[in-house]
């Protein structure tokens, strides 16, 4: 049982993490253009196509996105607190702000990652070939972590210790989360 909830947990987080980074990508105006945007508009438009004749885009965001990445962590969440065999004394409220909150936690934990991951990319990317097609929406995607940091700690001698530091602090804000 372990081994397919180990499964289940690593296909919905794929596919949570799309759905993530797609939102991000719009919300942050980063170009679906190259292979990256491809990439996750071939896997998540099965599930934001049709949620989107539902739920409109308002604001510039991408809701469908985000309520597909919500409802799949909801669906892991329900799966692994039933699979997890504690009696479970709640009321109906409880089990489900217990879900909820699961989800939502999950979620931003998710996107606290994607942020790391993207900036570790862009990192390596600096160092071996600047010029990827990766490299321009890596840097549109972590543009605005490291501009305000990039204000307050200046390159020194020519190093750019703003990527270190929005790495530190997302760390911290895992340890909240």
């Amino acid at each position: 049982m372990q081994a397919v909830l180990f499964l289940l947990n690593a296909v919905v987080s794929f596919f949570c993490t799309l759905f993530l980074l797609r939102f991000m990508m719009q919300a942050l105006r980063v170009s679906f253009g190259g292979q990256l945007g491809g990439f996750v508009m071939t896997l998540t438009n099965w599930a934001v196509k049709p949620l989107r004749r539902i739920i409109p885009g308002i604001g510039g965001f991408d809701w469908a996105s985000l309520f597909a990445a919500f409802m799949l962590q909801l669906l892991l969440a329900g799966l692994l607190i039933g699979a997890s065999g504690q009696p479970l004394v709640a009321d109906n409220l409880t089990l489900g702000l217990m879900v909820g909150w699961f989800a939502v936690r999950s979620l931003l934990r998710l996107t606290v990652y994607l942020f790391i991951g993207a900036l570790i990319l862009q990192a390596v990317l600096s160092w071996i070939n600047p010029y990827s097609p990766l490299a321009a929406p890596i840097y549109q995607l972590t543009r605005p972590l490291l501009d305000p940091i990039r204000r307050i700690l200046p390159t020194i001698s020519g190093i750019d210790l703003s990527p270190l530091v929005v790495i530190l602090l997302l760390q911290a804000l895992l340890i909240f989360l």
